[in-house]
C-alpha cells in the first residue's frame, strides 16, 4: 500500500495578528511544521500550536526560516554558511525546548520559504542546514524537494530525509517549484489541487509547465495553512487520498 504524510505550515500568527487555520487543519493532517519565530510566529504561538498538535496526535516539526517577519521569510538573504548553521540551530533549540515543556519530541525539520528554495539548489547552504540538524539531533527527519541538494546533503550528514511535494504549486522541468512571482504558479482551484495530490502520490510524477513529465519521489505532501479554505481542502485531500487506497500517516511511522 502506498503511504504518504500530509503536512502543513502552522503557527504563523504573531502577537495579535492571526494567520492560517491551525485548529481546523489539525484533524486532517499528520505532521505540523511550526514556525520558530524568525519568519513568523512567537513564543506563545509556538507553545499553543504544539499543544494543539499534541491534542490531535499530529507529529511536530521545526520550521526555521530567515529572520524576515516583514517579508514572511520569502525574500532571499545573503548569509555565510556559519551564520546560517547557527541561525537554524538557534531555531531548532527554541522549538525543541518549548516542545519539551509540553512532553513533545520533534519529528522533523522543514526549512521555510526562500531558505528552503535556496537550499534546494545550493549545496553549501544545504550542508549548513544539515550540519545544524545533525548536530542538534541526528534522529530528526529533514524535509526537502525531491532530488534536491538539501536531501543529498541530509543523507551525507547521516539524517533520514523526506521528499516533499506540493499539489498547489506548479513545477519546472528540473523538478523545482515555479517562482511565486510567475502568474499561475500557485493553483487556486481546490478540485485541481486534490486531483493533483492523488496523481502525484499514485504515479510518482508531475507534469511541468512545459508539458514534460517529471518523476518525483513523494514521502510527504504539503498543504499550505494560509490558503483560503485550507481546512476544507485538507479534508478533501485526505479523503481523496484514502479513497484511492493511499494510507495517510506521520513519517515517524513509515520512514
Amino acid at each position: 500500500m502506498l503511504t504518504v504524510d500530509l503536512n502543513s505550515d502552522l503557527g504563523e500568527s504573531f502577537g495579535p495578528w492571526t494567520m492560517g487555520h491551525d485548529e481546523a487543519l489539525m484533524p486532517s493532517i499528520t505532521s505540523a511544521n511550526i514556525a520558530c519565530g524568525f519568519h513568523a510566529g512567537d513564543p506563545s504561538v509556538m507553545r499553543q500550536t504544539i499543544r494543539l498538535a499534541k491534542q490531535h496526535g499530529v507529529a511536530v516539526g521545526a520550521h526555521p526560516g530567515f529572520p524576515d517577519l516583514v517579508g514572511f521569510g520569502r525574500r532571499e538573504m545573503s548569509l555565510s554558511t556559519s551564520e546560517l548553521e547557527d541561525l537554524v540551530l538557534y531555531q531548532l533549540a527554541a522549538m525543541a525546548g518549548v516542545a519539551a515543556t509540553e512532553g513533545v519530541r520533534l519529528q522533523h525539520v522543514k526549512a521555510h520559504g526562500a531558505l528552503y528554495n535556496m537550499a534546494a539548489r545550493d549545496s553549501s547552504l544545504a550542508r549548513a542546514i544539515a550540519r545544524a540538524v545533525a548536530a542538534f539531533d541526528p534522529t530528526l527527519i529533514l524535509f526537502g524537494l525531491p532530488n534536491s541538494a538539501l536531501l543529498r546533503e541530509g543523507k551525507t550528514a547521516g539524517l533520514r530525509v523526506a521528499a516533499e511535494v506540493f499539489a498547489d504549486r506548479t513545477y519546472e522541468a528540473d523538478g523545482s517549484l515555479t517562482s511565486r512571482r510567475v502568474p499561475g504558479s500557485v493553483i487556486q482551484d481546490p478540485a485541481r489541487v486534490v486531483s493533483r495530490a492523488v496523481d502525484m502520490i499514485a504515479t510518482g510524477q508531475v507534469t511541468a509547465t512545459d508539458g514534460r513529465v517529471v518523476p518525483l519521489r513523494a514521502d510527504t505532501i504539503c498543504l499550505h495553512g494560509d490558503t483560503p479554505g485550507a481546512a476544507d481542502l485538507a479534508r478533501q485531500m485526505r479523503a481523496a487520498l484514502e479513497a484511492a487506497g493511499i494510507k495517510v500517516a506521520a513519517l515517524a511511522t513509515t520512514l
